[in-house]
């Protein structure tokens, strides 16, 4: 059983799964008895429980406190709920330095309540609290010595600085990460995957199509027992994504729209990520002038935002919509127009 499916089932998030498994964060009572009664272990998961510390307790319910916002950013996007993940964070940063004897365990969890409250500030578009957020997760998670969640931060700087069009950041960050020892498999091949989309805004063809087909090339062999939990996400889809926005980067517009489909078809049927790709798909064929399938993915696009709410790709879908009516035919700009409105 995959521990997608795992989480599916249990209808818990399968990032919190991913912590518990691998170590990072103590398990709830609810959890274990969850796995008992879906595996059929008679009480197994129960009986391996210890005590939490008061520190672990605390760290615990700091993480617990948010991630039932990662969930609802899946389904529905980050929009409204940005803010609440700040609070929580910002209350628990408090806590967290008012305390005589801070825990390394305590301040680790503060740095990914920083983590996840950019993340999510990130998908509403808010970069300027975003990117500060990426930073202090960062220093925080130097401060409890946590050389995963300091990866992490980098990652999401990197991530951010792709977004925000600062190849040259992108690069800096991506190319220290490299150069570190002992970096995981995984964490180097998201490393490399950013440069690439660094290197395409940049304008270098070569090395950015090189970067991600060794990517793609290295991901099965990249699973490893040091691999942090926040990897977990790391597919053949997501990478075959970032292959076309590597195309779309570098103006291949065409080469880029397969890649941008078999991405989107292994999104759920909705939610942010089948947004995204819907938006990005939209992006591509606006720019070959594919109009037919434009007005086909305008009309989906538009349905989804009936439930999901993510700035950051309503400004990607704004700026296709502008596209179609410099270039398209009337009768698709009068349903763009319509889209928009």
């Amino acid at each position: 059983m995959s521990m997608r499916s795992a989480a599916e089932r249990m209808h818990y998030d399968v990032s919190y799964l991913s912590r518990v498994i691998n170590g990072r964060q103590t398990p709830s009572e609810k959890l274990a008895r969850a796995l008992d009664q879906l595996l059929g272990t008679g009480g197994a998961f129960m009986e391996m429980l210890t005590p939490p510390s008061s520190a672990d307790e605390a760290a615990v319910l700091a993480r617990e406190s948010v991630t039932h916002l990662l969930d609802h950013d899946s389904r529905y996007g980050a929009d409204h709920i940005a803010s609440a993940a700040v609070q929580v964070w910002r209350s628990e940063q408090r806590r967290v330095n008012a305390s005589p004897s801070r825990s390394l365990a305590h301040l680790s969890a503060v740095s990914e309540l920083a983590e996840i409250a950019g993340w999510l500030l990130f998908d509403a578009n808010r970069q300027d609290e975003a990117r500060q957020a990426f930073v202090e997760s960062h220093l925080l998670a130097q401060q409890a010595g946590d050389k995963q969640m300091q990866w992490f931060a980098l990652d999401l700087l990197a991530m951010q600085d792709v977004q925000c069009g600062r190849p040259g950041e992108a690069l800096s960050i991506t190319d220290e990460l490299l150069t570190r020892p002992n970096l995981p498999p995984r964490v180097a091949l998201l490393a490399r995957t950013r440069r690439a989309r660094a290197l395409a805004q940049a304008g270098d063809r070569a090395r950015s199509l090189a970067d991600v087909e060794r990517a793609l090339g290295a991901l099965e062999d990249s699973i490893s027992l040091r691999d942090p939990a926040w990897a977990w996400w790391v597919t053949e889809p997501e990478i075959v994504g970032h292959w076309g926005e590597v195309l779309l980067s570098l103006g291949d517009h065409s080469a880029a729209i397969p890649h941008l489909q078999q991405a989107s078809s292994a999104m759920p049927p909705e939610g942010r990520g089948t947004l995204y790709y819907a938006v990005a798909e939209l992006t591509a064929f606006s720019a070959v002038g594919a109009w037919r399938e434009c007005e086909v993915l305008l009309q989906r696009v538009a349905t989804i935002l009936e439930t999901v709410s993510s700035s950051r790709s309503r400004a990607r879908f704004r700026s296709a919509i502008r596209t179609i009516r410099r270039d398209g035919p009337g009768w698709l700009s009068d349903v763009a127009v319509d889209v928009a409105a």
